[in-house]
């Protein structure tokens, strides 16, 4: 339901609001109002930009399938680097005995251990801890970063207790996440494209992140060594198909975005004919460099104007959760220069980022008559001042942009599930088929959740969608990097 807001304020000639110029060096802007200020044609205007209507589902889901198909035949082909995993093998439930796996993938990383039974036991015992990476280490050296990590997976290998034991003659194995930009080039090594996520150490781009861990562990004598390297969406996919054969495509859905899926080798023509032993491969998809047939506004262009990545990165800057809550504030601002919230534009509403994707959750939340939670999280957060109206209509804002993501998300996955089913009919749409998702904007915004499978269930049609199956997997990137180095040992499969 659409809300018509207005703001009714007392008559002005010229009130003054504190701006920001493009250096972002403070300024006094002057407003000049009218006696009622309607804003009701900027919600008007971002509600219908901003539309998902079956049509444009559709044409999105093509797009993806055409720009994977594009990005499989030729390097640089499409958007969608369609990156090879080298993970041929995937695990069997067969897997026996003690891995590790290390998860690095923003401001903390995360070590786990975990006992492997075999298809009797399964997993025996798993344990797992969480280490913060300190502000300045972003911004370090690539020895100092790794360093630091290292010492956090030694003091961990050495609490070891009594429910882990390690095959005689073996070393301990690690299954690596590295959540970064990464060219593979083999299943134990990749080559950093670039940090992303506010990271800036130097030293590392261009350089086998394999290798930087290793030297690491040879400085601080801790005899482990790397047998898997994935990113977060192939350890998402490989710890969900551990558990569930029906797995088919692997989805984050976080800060960030990422999709993988399994491929058949004779459908990558970039690869002129090499093939793995299984005849399939896992792909990292890296979808949210995708950019085609996007319903975008004036809003979307300026944050990506002002990011450090402009012209990069369309599909997850639309979709992802860094993203939503500044899209908002963005909305709000010119709102707010418009008249909404009063004479005066609260000076916290020009701080970019200010407003976080988990505060549109936290005010979609709101249920009561006054949504006085919205109130109080606007004026705490953005110094925003509101009446009922004006709460109602914000609430409208964070729809809109949430919807909009959450479709978009949808139609992404249906563009996978379709690539697939175009090149094996019955392989997707005649069976059971399960999509793993991890990442706390789903985990975390139910709206969001809701309006992924709205997009798949009028995408598909309603009989078709109900064969497939949206499934949380919680932390499943951990476990699925410690699983894929059970499958790749380097003492083979003994088991």
């Amino acid at each position: 339901m659409s809300v018509v807001a207005t703001a009714t304020l007392p008559p002005v000639v010229g009130s003054f609001g504190i701006g920001r110029s493009p250096r972002g060096v403070s300024r006094i802007k002057m407003v000049v109002r009218s006696g009622v200020v309607s804003v009701a044609p900027i919600l008007t205007k971002l509600q219908s930009e901003c539309a998902t209507p079956l049509p444009v589902l559709r044409r999105v889901a093509d797009e993806m399938t055409a720009d994977m198909r594009a990005g499989l035949a030729v390097e640089g082909g499409s958007d969608l680097k369609m990156i090879l995993s080298y993970v041929d093998s995937l695990p069997s439930g067969n897997e026996k005995g003690l891995f590790y796996a290390l998860d690095l993938g923003g401001t903390n990383f995360r070590v786990l251990r975990v006992q492997l039974g075999g298809k009797e036991e399964r997993v025996i015992a798993t344990e797992f801890e969480q280490v913060s990476i300190p502000q300045e280490l972003m911004s370090s050296t690539s020895e100092e970063l790794f360093d630091f990590i290292v010492s956090g997976l030694a003091k961990f290998a050495q609490q070891e207790g009594e429910n882990f034991h390690l095959s005689p003659g073996r070393k301990r194995e690690i299954g690596f996440t590295f959540s970064f930009p990464v060219k593979q080039t083999s299943i134990d090594s990749g080559i950093l494209i670039k940090w992303t996520k506010g990271f800036a150490v130097s030293g590392t781009a261009g350089k086998d992140v394999v290798a930087c861990l290793n030297e690491a562990m040879e400085r601080q004598g801790l005899d482990m060594q790397v047998s898997a390297l994935v990113n977060d969406a192939v350890g998402t996919f490989a710890g969900a198909k551990y558990w569930d054969d029906d797995v088919m495509v692997g989805v984050i859905l976080g800060t960030g975005t990422n999709a993988c899926y399994v491929e058949r080798m004779d459908s990558i023509p970039k690869l002129h004919g090499s093939f793995s032993p299984s005849g399939r491969t896992i792909i990292n998809t890296e979808w949210g460099a995708f950019s085609k047939a996007l319903p975008l506004t004036v809003f979307d262009r300026d944050m990506d104007a002002a990011s450090i990545n402009p012209g990069e990165q369309i599909f997850e800057k639309t979709i992802a959760g860094m993203y939503l809550g500044e899209i908002a504030r963005r909305v709000l601002l010119k709102m707010a220069e418009e008249g909404a919230f009063g004479s005066c534009v609260p000076e916290k509403l020009f701080t970019p980022f200010i407003l976080r994707t988990q505060d549109l959750c936290a005010m979609q939340k709101d249920n009561t008559d006054d949504l006085q939670a919205v109130g109080s999280l606007l004026y705490d957060v953005a110094g925003v001042e509101s009446n009922l109206n004006s709460r109602k209509m914000v609430v409208e804002v964070c729809d809109t942009i949430v919807k909009r993501g959450g479709r978009l998300a949808g139609a992404g996955i249906v563009g996978i599930l379709q690539k697939m089913e175009q090149d094996s009919e019955g392989l997707i749409f005649g069976k059971r088929t399960v999509v793993a998702m991890d990442g706390g904007l789903y985990e975390h915004y139910p709206q969001y959740r809701r309006y992924i499978q709205d997009a798949v269930t009028e995408l598909l049609g309603t009989e078709t969608s109900r064969n497939v199956i949206i499934e949380h997997s919680k932390d499943g990137s951990g476990i699925g990097a410690a699983l894929l180095a059970a499958t790749n040992s380097k003492y083979g499969r003994d088991y």
